[in-house]
């Protein structure tokens, strides 16, 4: 797995407008050398604040956003169209906007789904979707995305793998359902670490002072059972984008003091 890079923005408008394009600048660039791209989105307020700096972006328009796969590293599981679902907030603030494939929008099932109220069937079932789209070179269960992105928790967990429990300790199955989540709502979908490393990049969205000890202990060299989001790394580069306050308990040593 890749070793950790570091970028530090002033504030987390900044972190979220240059992330938006970089974001845009690697679906172009994937597009452009294998026909299309897959990109794995996550909710919370930096994943949410980076579509939005998206969908404001005028290059937004450089993306053929019919040959764009998009998928979810976890969702709450709630009704459909409920507002703490990470896809009603992404469409809300960018996919409702473009004019993406609906059928490359590859939504977790909601709890009022075809799988009603069994999380665990409704995990088997992405895993599934995902098994289904990986080809022969991709080496596995799932589709070598070309970038996933994570937001970082105060207390290190990323997509829904919290810190000790058993989802984070799958080394086996791709999706797993969460049941007792300390974060509201207690039953979540998500992907699990040997999923997440089948990306090409894995970004980590930090901002924030409440996101400063979790930065800092997972990049400390922490466990991925106790870190989650230590265990977090991409086949070709781990990037960190933090703002300053999310930066304020690292090494000065760790990260350049600013970079776009």
């Amino acid at each position: 797995m890749s070793t950790p890079q570091l970028v530090v923005h002033h504030d987390k408008d900044l972190m979220a407008q240059a992330a938006a394009a970089r974001l845009i600048t690697k679906i172009v660039d994937a597009q452009a050398s294998r026909g299309s791209a897959s990109v794995v989105l996550t909710g919370g307020r930096n994943g949410n604040g980076l579509l939005a700096a998206l969908a404001a972006a005028p290059a937004r328009d450089a993306i053929d956003w019919g040959r764009l796969d998009l998928w979810w590293g976890d969702e709450r599981f709630l009704p459909e169209g409920d507002p703490d679902r990470n896809v009603t907030q992404a469409r809300e603030a960018l996919l409702d906007a473009v004019p993406l494939d609906p059928k490359r929008v590859h939504a977790m099932p909601a709890s009022d789904g075809p799988f009603g109220g069994d999380v665990d069937a409704a995990a088997a079932a992405y895993a599934e979707e995902l098994a289904r789209a990986a080809g022969p070179e991709n080496h596995g269960a799932v589709p070598t995305f070309d970038v996933l992105m994570l937001g970082v928790g105060p207390d290190t967990h990323v997509a829904s793998l919290f810190p000790e429990l058993p989802a984070v300790r799958e080394t086996d199955r791709t999706v797993v359902g969460v049941h007792g989540s300390p974060k509201p709502p207690p039953t979540r979908v998500t992907l699990t670490l040997p999923a997440i490393r089948a990306a090409r990049e894995v970004w980590l969205l930090a901002a924030g002072e409440d996101k400063a000890e979790a930065a800092a202990i997972a990049l400390s060299g922490a466990g991925e059972i106790q870190a989650p989001a230590a265990g977090a790394r991409g086949r070709q580069r781990t990037l960190w984008l933090l703002d300053a306050a999310a930066a304020s308990q690292l090494p000065r040593s760790l990260y350049p003091p600013a970079s776009p």
